[in-house]
């Protein structure tokens, strides 16, 4: 994976009136990724992206788009990008050929190209459908066919699976990978589900009250996860149990009459908190070590921010 961004931020802050909706954002979205934009709803994704798309002006900070200010190289930026911006819109009463060839011929682009975008969206047998007769996922796929028909090199996608039943998500989910790892596409999509950025993204910024509380590569997310592991004890009595061994359980929470919660650190803290118990004459029922789901990790990061 390439350690060149093509997509950088410095400190971006935008607000609508007095409203303040981002504050000193900084991401860095690298060459060949697929970089997961998560956050709750409202908490500045979409109007990140659309600061990234030149359809907003950040009263302060920077894009950096292919290492060049989009400011100053607006125009000649955005021919290398595509966009699917909330839902796409189509002329209903057209094929998806036929839609794909009405922005094919006005952005000049070569006779095929079509063919080329309903093939790899996987639209080829329903291209000469009306697109009134298209289920969500296949839309949601024109929609797509319609930001890579000037072959882009960079990919900004708004919720991509919103709306979808399960199969359309898993073919969303396999076709991003297939512009990724065959296209050679570097993909920015939003997403408000941990569950879904997971599946897809190599590369992760969450975003919370406009401000960006983690960024780094999925792996780097998952260390975090293994970090926050706890020590499940089931036991008689919890309180009992703190009383009694004072230095090992201190810090336990006590969760239930004969639950207890600790912050787990080896095995030999296992070993040695079960002879310590058995000692005290209490009895064990049952250790063992829980590791949050991604989507508590998730949880932690969004809820532990102040609101600004």
């Amino acid at each position: 994976m390439s350690s060149i961004s093509l997509v950088e931020t410095n400190q971006l802050s935008f607000s609508y009136g007095a409203r303040s909706i981002l504050h000193d954002v900084s991401l860095a979205v690298p060459k060949g990724s697929i970089y997961g934009f998560l956050g709750p709803n409202g908490a500045g994704k979409s109007t990140t992206l659309r600061l990234l798309l030149g359809l907003l002006q950040a009263p302060a900070g920077t894009v950096r788009l292919f290492g060049h200010d989009l400011a100053r190289h607006r125009v000649a930026l955005l021919t290398r990008v595509g966009a699917l911006i909330e839902n796409p819109s189509l002329y209903d009463h057209l094929s998806g050929h036929a839609n794909l060839e009405v922005t094919r011929t006005l952005r000049g682009l070569a006779r095929g190209r079509s063919e080329e975008v309903l093939a790899l969206v996987g639209l080829t047998e329903a291209a000469h459908r009306p697109v009134r007769e298209y289920s969500l996922g296949m839309r949601q796929r024109l929609g797509l066919g319609l930001a890579l028909l000037p072959d882009p090199d960079l990919l900004i996608l708004d919720e991509p699976t919103n709306g979808l039943d399960p199969n359309g998500i898993i073919d969303m989910r396999e076709l991003l990978r297939r512009l990724q790892r065959e296209q050679g596409k570097t993909i920015l999509l939003s997403s408000h589900l941990i569950s879904e950025i997971e599946r897809v993204a190599t590369h992760v910024g969450i975003i919370q009250h406009g401000r960006l509380v983690f960024q780094g590569h999925m792996a780097e997310l998952q260390n975090r996860q293994r970090d926050n592991q706890q020590l499940l004890i089931e036991t008689d009595s919890a309180d009992t149990c703190r009383n009694l061994l004072p230095a090992a359980l201190g810090r336990a929470r006590v969760t239930g009459a004969g639950t207890l919660l600790l912050p787990y650190e080896s095995r030999e803290q296992v070993a040695e908190l079960a002879r310590q118990l058995v000692a005290a004459g209490q009895p064990l029922y049952h250790i063992s070590c829980q590791q949050p789901t991604l989507e508590e990790t998730f949880l932690q990061l969004t809820e532990t921010t102040p609101t600004p």
